[in-house]
């Protein structure tokens, strides 16, 4: 018997801002028991497109078990920034939250901030590698039971289970620790997308750089291959450099206006033997074509044994069989920091 798929959506509706209309397409998603559903973000100001991260984090509360994967940047935002938003994220979805690494490269990006100016691929695909660091250090710098919250004495924290990251990088260099706990999961779920003309031996320099980014960091890679063969070349080069506990997931297209498109939709679902653990879903009409995953291509699947009738665990990483990540700084030294309360001790230069 094939292993079971993991399946993921895409949730992008190009001009529609309301987060409504996410919430509702995530609760499809979540009828047929999806391990998560992704939204991108782009600092360009056309399509209209709501703030990923905001926007999944309106969801959380109206949503009880499917994974919340927003698109985040790391070329314009602060990498302390990101980690707290993507583990506040964490919080209110109760351990559900990931992070779908992204780049801005266009020029017009660029100019929405007036900061700097548009650099290589390469370059922000290495930022981002830092960025993906100093967020797991962050993550990881209150251990799990640091918190006190004892009134009686006024301690909030344990002082000996804080930790500086005291990160120092090409692009920046963070103090840290973080000004909230440890993240539910640990350390939330990261996501990088990969072509298969990234992993080519005439890859271009942002293409390996972006690989690299993925090997070292990524929890799921959301694979695009033109064809089954690419696919199964990708997949493998990705398993031989990352090892087994990496989900690869394929990217591809849903469009499900018929009972034929249904059709060849399972029998491609079904063709499990292309070296991914499942399938990254982009519906070409998001509500119909959720619908339909959920009403007609996920029963079929799971009565054929190939997906799971629902879910099992509460948080992401149950979903994606990861296990929990310990803290890197728990049997370290510790910081100094004020007993009283969560003091703001980081710190982030560029």
């Amino acid at each position: 018997m094939p292993r079971p798929l993991h399946l993921s959506a895409a949730l992008d509706s190009p001009g529609h801002v309301d987060a409504g209309h996410y919430a509702a397409l995530a609760r499809l998603a979540e009828r047929a028991a999806l391990d998560f559903v992704t939204l991108d973000d782009s600092f360009t100001p056309e399509p209209r497109r709501p703030d990923a991260l905001a926007t999944l984090a309106r969801i959380a509360p109206l949503t009880e078990r499917v994974g919340l994967v927003p698109t985040v940047t790391t070329t314009h935002t602060e990498p302390f920034h990101t980690s707290i938003s993507v583990n506040t994220l964490d919080w209110v979805s109760r351990g559900r939250a990931g992070w779908l690494v992204g780049v801005s490269a266009t020029e017009a990006e660029a100019k929405a901030f007036g900061r700097r100016p548009t650099a290589p691929a390469d370059a922000l695909w290495a930022e981002a590698a830092d960025a993906a660091e100093v967020a797991a250090r962050l993550w990881d710098s209150w251990e799990d039971d640091a918190e006190i919250r004892d009134a009686a004495t006024g301690r909030f924290i344990d002082r000996d289970k804080l930790h500086y990251i005291d990160f120092e990088g090409a692009h920046f260099s963070v103090r840290g620790p973080s000004i909230t706990p440890r993240p539910p999961q640990g350390r939330p779920v990261v996501a990088v997308p990969v072509t298969a003309a990234d992993l080519a031996p005439d890859a271009s320099p942002g293409g390996r750089a972006r690989v690299s980014t993925a090997i070292r960091y990524a929890d799921v890679v959301l694979l695009d291959a033109p064809d089954h063969t690419a696919r199964l070349s990708a997949a493998t080069e990705l398993r031989l450099r990352a090892g087994e506990h990496l989900r690869i997931l394929a990217r591809t297209e849903a469009a499900l206006p018929d009972a034929a498109a249904v059709e060849r939709l399972l029998a491609e679902l079904a063709a499990t033997g292309a070296g991914v653990d499942g399938f990254h879903l982009v519906p070409a009409d998001p509500g119909r074509d959720l619908a339909a995953l959920a009403e007609r291509v996920v029963p079929i699947l799971c009565a054929e044994g190939l997906f799971r009738a629902g879910y099992a665990g509460r948080t992401l990483r149950d979903h994606l069989g990861l296990a929990r990540p310990a803290s890197r700084y728990a049997a370290g030294p510790a910081t100094a920091t004020d007993s009283t309360g969560p003091a703001a001790l980081a710190e982030v230069t560029r």
